[in-house]
């Protein structure tokens, strides 16, 4: 027995499969959308290891914004700086414990 035979000979369940091939598109769809157009979901994290540094702050990630004002932190931009020096330089060896 196909499907659509089966559509016919059960009338009743139309309306539920109507509602799960809705749900199942919008899941899809809502996936694609994120996937593609937000910089929070990552696919390959080899070659972005720190995907918060290349966040635009001026462009909202979230679905609704109300008076949404960016400021740098100046604390968290010296902490910025100093590892990004840090990384640049040699890593410093601890010396043994005794």
């Amino acid at each position: 027995m196909s499907f659509l035979q089966l559509l016919k000979k059960r009338k009743e369940i139309i309306p539920l499969v109507g509602i799960m091939v809705l749900a199942g598109t919008g899941a899809t769809t809502a996936g694609l959308y994120f996937l593609f157009t937000k910089s929070d979901v990552i696919l390959n994290k080899t070659s972005n290891p720190e995907p918060w540094e290349r966040v635009d702050p001026t462009k909202p990630q979230k679905l609704i914004t109300i008076n949404q004002q960016w400021k740098p932190v100046e604390e968290l931009e010296m902490v910025k700086s100093m590892t990004k020096q840090r990384s640049r330089t040699k890593p410093n060896r601890l010396p043994p414990s005794v």
